[in-house]
């Protein structure tokens, strides 16, 4: 996490260019980390999908923080059990890397393949465990390659994830520098309040110093609100206290479905005195 003079961390927000432009001052003020929610669509990304990259490079004029991009992901698995369609997720990422490449990006937010019905079945198939990581290499194989030469690096996010560890496995199971693993908050407290898993907290620790990145949003336990810290029942204090041992420096980056809501939720958590 970019840490200030008073050494809490400063948290960063991810947007789309609308959302940049109505929290540019905000961003630029203490240089943000910034996380650009524009190409996660197919339709733009099998176009032309630069003059909104420009649109973006113009906004960012003045802007020297850590820039990264949340990849595609709908409809996608980067375990697809069909080579076919994994061939088509392997472009996916490839696509998003291409736009890394084009803003000086250096993370891109990839999606997380364990479903609640992995969950609760692959240990009673044997050797599934191991079938699924083999199959995300042969997915990601060349984009993480790509990601090396780029100086650039894949964070893999909880989904449905119950268990916190089998994705930092995955992560591990590359051996590079440019795999590494996210926590979207909400998501794990979803699981939490709705599918018997661990407390939020608990995924930071499972993750550890693989941690560079967090999607702060706050949930209800029930579904995936995307609300602004302090509207739900994450236990902010536990989750930033879990966040303080680490010396990784993960991007802290708000993401809300509201975006006019993002000042309120930074402002909730600067009030708590754990965040800048």
């Amino acid at each position: 996490m970019t840490a200030h003079t008073n050494g809490l961390p400063v948290l960063g927000v991810a947007l789309p260019l609308e959302g940049l432009r109505l929290h540019r001052n905000w961003i630029l003020d203490k240089q943000r980390d910034l996380e650009l929610q524009d190409f996660i669509w197919a339709d733009l990304l099998n176009g032309d999908w630069k003059p909104r990259a420009d649109e973006i490079k113009k906004e960012l004029e003045g802007y020297h923080g850590r820039l990264g991009v949340h990849g595609p992901f709908w409809g996608l698995s980067i375990a697809n059990m069909d080579p076919d369609i994994r061939a088509i997720v392997t472009k996916r990422m490839m696509q998003g890397l291409d736009v890394c490449a084009h803003l000086g990006a250096s993370q891109m937010v990839i999606h997380s393949p364990y479903t609640t019905w992995d969950h609760n079945n692959l240990d009673y198939n044997p050797g599934s465990r191991a079938k699924i990581i083999e199959r995300v290499h042969d997915t990601l194989k060349d984009a993480v390659k790509r990601a090396e030469d780029m100086g650039s690096v894949m964070v893999i996010e909880n989904i449905e994830d119950i268990d916190p560890h089998a994705r930092v496995e995955l992560a591990r199971s590359f051996d590079s520098d440019a795999v590494r693993v996210s926590i979207d908050t909400g998501h794990a407290n979803y699981a939490y309040g709705s599918n018997n898993g661990h407390p939020v907290d608990y995924y930071v620790h499972a993750a550890g110093e693989m941690l560079s990145h967090v999607h702060l949003q706050d949930t209800d336990g029930h579904a995936d609100r995307h609300w602004a810290p302090g509207e739900g029942n994450i236990p902010w204090m536990e989750v930033f206290h879990a966040l303080s041992h680490l010396q990784s420096n993960p991007r802290l980056i708000l993401e809300l479905r509201d975006k006019t809501r993002v000042r309120a939720g930074a402002d909730y958590l600067i009030s708590l005195g754990i965040a800048e």
